[in-house]
């Protein structure tokens, strides 16, 4: 019987699974740099599902999508929509961004697949936003229409990095100083983490001594290194800010969600950090966001689901 796949595209690794009624299914991954083009790699997902033969699939890469050739930018595949169609024998085929994935995905995710932190409740078929801090910042809104869920796609992470407190004027100093502009990727991704550790070293005249994110946040993590543990937090309140500013733009009733490789890392300090207090401190306009709940997504597929659920809403299969 004819089936459909998904994958999950990214500059390492590319995962690919067989959608089923329920979510997807025979998930498998390969490295990208093993095969010299994508459809080599599709090709061998193919081979290793001899029982299956798939007519129609969804591809969710990390670059922008803006016509039929696409280009990777953090590696060298590049290829036709049109021709790829062609190459794997399908009667459809969608390539989507990443990102546009991991929104269609929100809508579809269970309570036991996300992690919610603080209250607030999510209205059905409400306005969602996502963003994932990780390499950068990706940002994305989902919303109802008459024809199903739609992205609003756009460069929510290069908007400016607006500071709240005493200690984000020292963040955005720093920043201003070293980049000559402070934007939001510069203080919720990897290297953001890294900027705001070493402003607050400068700052308290204290030796930079780490270079890497993931030396900062296990010192913060294991309690080693105050500097590190302040730094943290302050990554956290940011980050509550960023999703309450997103709450207000689109009036998201339902929900914000926080993706990306970096913040499941320490769900339980973002748990007890002031991150939902960030978010609800909006002055005047608190009773706007203060139902509107805040989610981190804990399912390692939603992207292969994201997939699936743009493939469903957009085929009749």
């Amino acid at each position: 019987m004819s089936q459909r796949f998904v994958a999950d595209v990214g500059g390492t690794n590319i995962r690919l699974a067989r959608v089923t009624e329920s979510g997807v299914a025979d998930i498998k991954k390969y490295m990208c740099e093993e095969f010299a083009s994508i459809d080599l790699a599709i090709a061998q997902y193919f081979s290793d599902m001899p029982h299956v033969s798939f007519s129609e699939g969804c591809i969710a890469i990390a670059c922008p999508v803006l016509g039929d050739q696409v280009e990777m930018t953090n590696h060298s595949w590049a290829f036709s929509q049109n021709a790829l169609r062609s190459q794997l024998k399908l009667d459809a085929l969608f390539v989507i961004n990443d990102f546009t994935a991991v929104a269609h995905s929100l809508p579809v995710l269970s309570s036991d697949q996300v992690i919610q932190i603080g209250e607030g409740t999510a209205t059905e078929n409400g306005n969602i936003a996502v963003f994932g801090p990780g390499t950068g910042l990706g940002v994305e809104h989902i919303t109802m229409t008459d024809s199903g869920w739609q992205t609003l796609d756009g460069e929510g992470g290069h908007i400016d990095f607006a500071p709240v407190d005493e200690t984000d004027i020292v963040v955005w100093r720093h920043l201003q100083s070293s980049f000559g502009r402070a934007s939001a990727e510069e203080v919720m991704s990897g290297r953001g983490i890294l900027n705001i550790y070493t402003a607050l070293a400068k700052h308290a005249d204290k030796p930079v001594a780490f270079q890497e994110p993931a030396q900062i946040t296990d010192a913060a993590l294991a309690g080693t290194c105050e500097i590190s543990a302040a730094a943290l937090t302050q990554f956290c309140r940011i980050m509550g800010s960023f999703a309450g500013n997103l709450a207000l733009n689109m009036a998201t009733t339902g929900g914000i969600f926080i993706g990306g490789g970096i913040a499941n890392r320490f769900p339980d300090f973002i748990h007890n950090s002031d991150f939902r207090a960030r978010f609800e401190a909006k002055g005047q306009m608190k009773h706007y966001v203060k139902d509107i709940p805040t989610y981190l997504i804990a399912e390692p597929d939603h992207g292969l689901l994201g997939a699936a659920a743009y493939l469903n809403q957009n085929t009749a299969s």
